[in-house]
């Protein structure tokens, strides 16, 4: 019969490896993201900005979803940590974040995001609407354009616990 110090010495092993298992399959799950066929460049910038935004939002929270997704939680805990993250306001500090890292073609993504947004829901500033907006439309872009560097960029957003 084991003691108690080594059935607390196994679970916490067992609790480790679980741990190790799930970052690698959410990180695996993050970088495997199903890869579009890629676009003719010219057809892409015919897209409009917020049709991009429109595509770059799913594409955020999908990412958000499975970076959640292990270890697993309740269908309620899931949901509160995902409304956190697709938030228009936490949607601008990403972009604010990620501005360094930009290159001048992603700059001009989004600035074209910024200006097409047209209104705000009456509980955002409307700049903090407009960055969101901004981070969706990049988004958009390169998961159209440049899959290796969204996923690049994607990897630098911290989501926290």
């Amino acid at each position: 019969m084991k003691s108690k110090e080594d059935l607390s010495s196994q679970q916490e092993e067992e609790s480790e490896s679980i741990n190790q298992d799930s970052s690698v399959i959410a990180e695996t799950l993050l970088t495997h993201l199903p890869i579009p066929q890629p676009i003719p460049l010219a057809l892409v910038q015919k897209i409009s900005p917020a049709a991009l935004a429109y595509l770059g939002d799913a594409i955020y929270e999908l990412h958000v979803r499975i970076a959640y997704l292990l270890p697993q939680k309740r269908t309620e805990v899931y949901h509160r940590l995902v409304v956190g993250q697709v938030r228009a306001e936490t949607q601008a500090l990403h972009l604010r974040s990620l501005t360094p890292h930009l290159r001048p073609n992603e700059l001009e993504i989004v600035r074209r995001g910024r200006n097409a947004t047209t209104g705000h829901p009456k509980r955002l500033d409307p700049e903090i609407y407009q960055q969101a907006t901004s981070l969706e439309a990049l988004v958009g872009y390169l998961y159209l354009t440049d899959y290796q560097r969204l996923t690049e960029l994607l990897a630098k957003i911290y989501l926290g616990d």
